[in-house]
């Protein structure tokens, strides 16, 4: 997936912040106009809200299955409303809801040592459980290589050590990853 263009990026931030507030305050997406160019790829897509540099909710999808503005969208409501660990995003939330969107290239099947921790997402599954985790986690928190698969993982329900298991299937992704707060420290910049 080649970078987008800086007026894209703001177009999906755009459509995010209003798939969230007519999520939260109608229950319904916004009207979506038909997408052109690099956002009408089909692309998999994750939106991670933040409420004062707190997880408020993540949703994504893993599978390119609708063009990126169709899945930024759904997923931004998604994040707002269905996020399973949080309540629904409340009105009086929505001025301190942050948007970050996480738009992600292909699947590929990967073998542990060619991970490489802050470029790669992971999704790993054994039977009918899967883990997924976004490469900016392991970064965030500092992990090793290791430990990222072990967290993997955990997060899908498995053994730590499931990785390391014959009939486990690791998989390997990158993500453009951009959010509202880059384009608020660029415009407290230009207005300085």
């Amino acid at each position: 997936m080649s970078p987008l263009p800086d007026n894209e990026r703001r177009a999906l931030l755009e459509l995010a912040r209003r798939a969230v507030a007519e999520a939260v305050q109608h229950g319904r997406l916004p009207e979506i106009e038909p997408a052109s160019g690099p956002l009408a790829n089909p692309s998999g897509v994750f939106i991670t809200l933040r409420r004062r540099s707190r997880l408020r909710g993540c949703i994504g999808q893993v599978e390119a299955l609708k063009s990126l503005a169709e899945a930024v969208a759904h997923c931004a409501m998604g994040a707002a409303l269905e996020d399973p660990r949080f309540e629904p995003v409340r009105p009086d939330e929505l001025a301190e809801i942050e948007i970050e969107i996480s738009a992600l290239s292909r699947l590929e099947r990967v073998q542990p040592e060619q991970i490489e921790v802050g470029r790669h997402g992971l999704l790993i599954s054994r039977g009918a459980r899967r883990g997924l985790l976004l490469p900016q986690v392991a970064s965030e928190r500092n992990w090793s290589r290791k430990r990222f698969l072990e967290e993997t993982c955990v997060k899908g329900g498995m053994e730590r050590e499931a990785w390391q298991e014959p009939g486990t299937r690791i998989e390997a992704f990158t993500a453009e990853v951009f959010s509202e707060a880059d384009y608020r420290v660029e415009r407290q910049r230009r207005s300085s």
